[in-house]
Parts: C-alpha cells; sequence; structure tokens
C-alpha cells in the first residue's frame, strides 16, 4: 500500500504537495468516497481514485532529456497556439516539463510523468547545479563577474553564490560568452542576474544539469534517461544540504 498523495502525484497529474492540497480540499474520492486525511493509504491499480471526478490511471514512470529550441514554451499546451515542448515527444504517457526555460532559451529541460521526482528536483532546498553559457552584450570585468559569483540583489532577493567563467571576449562586436552555473531556480534569473550588472543577455542555453548534458543531440531530438540516472538523480536530490 501507498501514501494516496504519493499514487496521485506518480499517475503524473500533479505534484505530491498539489495532490496533498487537493485531498484538503475534498477534491479526491477513494472507492466512491470523498478522502480529507493525508495519511490515507491505497492499492494501487486496485482502488479506484478520482481528483476533481476524473479517474487516474496510474501510468508507467517515464523519464527523458530534451533538448528544447529556442522560441518554444516550456508548457503542455499553449493558448496561443506556440510550439510547447511535449511536441517534441510523441509518448503514449502524459508528460510534463520538470520546471522551466525560457521561451528565447534553448537546452536541456527534462521530460516526465512521475509528478514526485519532478517535485523531488525542483524543491528550492534541493541544490541540483544547472550550467548556462550566455552570450551577453558588452565585455564584462572581473569586477562584474565577481558580483555573480557572490551573488547579485534582485527584486525577490539575493541570488546565492555562483560558479562564473569567461569563455571568450569578441572586441570587435563587443560580445562575451560567459559560463555560469546555479542552484536555484528563478524565473528569468540567469537573463536577470546579467541585467543586474549591465551586460544583458542574447543568447542564452542551458547546457548541463547535474551530471546531464545534451552530447549527442539536436534542438528538438530527446532521449530516455537511463534507470541508473534517475536514480543517481533521486540521491543527488535528497543528500543535497538544505
Amino acid at each position: 500500500m501507498e501514501r494516496l498523495q504519493k499514487v496521485i502525484a506518480q499517475a503524473g497529474v500533479t505534484s505530491r504537495r498539489k495532490a496533498e492540497e487537493l485531498i484538503v480540499d475534498g477534491k479526491v474520492k477513494v472507492n466512491g468516497k470523498v478522502v480529507r486525511e493525508l495519511g490515507v493509504k491505497v492499492i494501487p491499480n486496485k482502488d479506484k481514485i478520482e481528483v476533481n471526478g476524473i479517474p487516474i490511471d496510474r501510468e508507467e514512470p517515464v523519464y527523458y532529456l530534451l533538448y528544447k529550441p529556442s522560441g518554444v514554451i516550456s508548457s503542455v499546451n499553449d493558448d496561443k497556439g506556440r510550439k510547447v515542448v511535449t511536441d517534441f515527444l510523441q509518448l503514449e504517457q502524459r508528460v510534463f516539463p520538470v520546471g522551466r526555460l525560457d521561451y528565447d532559451t534553448s537546452g536541456l529541460i527534462l521530460m516526465t510523468n512521475d509528478g514526485e521526482f519532478a517535485n523531488l528536483l525542483m524543491h528550492p532546498k534541493h541544490r541540483i547545479d544547472k550550467v548556462y553559457v550566455a552570450k551577453v552584450r558588452g565585455i564584462p570585468t572581473r569586477e562584474m563577474l565577481k558580483q555573480l559569483q557572490n551573488g547579485v540583489v534582485l527584486e525577490d532577493g539575493k541570488t546565492a553564490p555562483a560558479k562564473v567563467k569567461m569563455m571568450s571576449i569578441d572586441k570587435k562586436k563587443q560580445t562575451a560568452i560567459v559560463r555560469l552555473t546555479i542552484h536555484e531556480g528563478r524565473n528569468r534569473q540567469v537573463r536577470r542576474m546579467f541585467d543586474a550588472i549591465g551586460h544583458p543577455v542574447m543568447k542564452l542555453k542551458r547546457e548541463e544539469y547535474s551530471f546531464l548534458n545534451l552530447r549527442g543531440l539536436n534542438p528538438g531530438e530527446s532521449r530516455p534517461l537511463k534507470p541508473i540516472e534517475v536514480k543517481h538523480l533521486r540521491e543527488l536530490a535528497v543528500t543535497k544540504p538544505s
């Protein structure tokens, strides 16, 4: 038997935390009866579970690494008809992105139908390193790069310390390529960090997510994660200091 909120999350309906809220709000039924207690345990694939009146089918969990192209929404649908990340994965399972990459940002994004796994990786206390390569306008000085390294003050607070490396500069075009490693996941954080030091991002790509990279993939291509990679991601998330 497993906890009800865990079964709902693993079915890809929502995160475990959101599932707990739905239970408390009386939006979940088990075998036709409303359940409001978080400690309830159920038998997957035997007990009939409904969320907002819709039965859930517990799918086999799947995990994919996608090379998201620029100009794609990190969502399962878009009311403006723009391309979304799920357009690149023709699967039977209903997958969704783990976190987000901005519309204009390309690079590595994980896709899954395992809500518990997604919530684990996205939780702020789980410090998963993410490596970005940014082409910026102007050439940042060492002092400016040190600001990024030590943390810059944004409207939603100071950023955590980061790893920064100048990759190349183009004096003629007055541009630079900078590699930035962070573990936070605030909205448009990398772009806002460079804005804060006066060097706006012209092009941005996420090249690594923890030990995962884009090697062998072109924009729009994907590959399934190996079981050992999924296991390692779980272990990293739960063992990282809070």
